[in-house]
């Protein structure tokens, strides 16, 4: 898998560099000092994903993250940040971050939310995902009734398992279909629900009370 990673201070970016080239599945293919490099470099290499600070100076991660899922919809962008404050929190996954990890975060963790996040799953730091969920009970919600009211059955039951964590490969054997009827389910539950990735597919199936098993 071919990672691209976006930080301001070179001492972040050679140590993440380093770290993942020591996995044998994982190339770094460029490092990015800001957005405008980041966006420029994802145009050159086409990364499965990009690893993204948010404080930067000129175009900042979020602004990046935002031009780059609309011109490169199939590339991940992780996001990896000192900043757990709610709007960052929340501008990130509106804008199209497919996962929010903190920096402090151990090296083997890492390495496993960059693999999951380029097979699908999101991956979202536990100290962030409480501000998420928090953000989802304490604001007004539309009925369960109004979502599932678009959607059919089928649609229903891949969008629960979605926000469950589950990889289209997983959601197949649970409902015995094939990863090619998974994704074509998904693609039409993201123009229903007017949204652009899983991660905010994921938090509105939790807004609508459709995440518990």
């Amino acid at each position: 898998m071919n990672v691209l990673i976006c930080d301001d201070q070179a001492i972040i970016r050679d140590g993440l560099a380093l770290l993942l080239r020591l996995e044998p599945d994982i190339e770094v293919v460029g490092l990015a000092r800001d957005g405008a490099e980041a966006l420029e470099l994802a145009a050159q290499q086409q990364p499965d994903l990009i690893l993204m600070d948010l404080k930067m100076p000129g175009i900042n991660g979020i602004e990046a993250t935002r031009r780059i899922r609309a011109r490169f919809p199939a590339i991940k962008v992780l996001v990896l940040t000192t900043y757990d404050d709610d709007e960052w929190v929340f501008d990130a996954v509106r804008a199209g971050a497919d996962g929010y990890m903190l920096k402090d975060m151990p090296r083997d963790e890492v390495i496993k939310a960059v693999r999951g996040t380029v097979e699908g799953k999101t991956f979202v730091d536990p100290n962030v995902a409480g501000k998420l969920l928090g953000q989802v009970a304490g604001s007004q919600h539309r009925p369960s009734t109004q979502l599932t009211a678009i959607l059919t059955g089928r649609e229903t039951e891949v969008l629960r398992l979605l926000a469950q964590g589950c990889t289209n490969a997983e959601i197949a054997a649970r409902l015995h279909l094939s990863e090619g009827t998974v994704r074509n389910h998904l693609s039409t539950i993201f123009a229903k629900l007017n949204v652009t990735d899983r991660t905010q597919a994921a938090l509105l199936a939790v807004q609508h009370g459709l995440g518990s098993s």
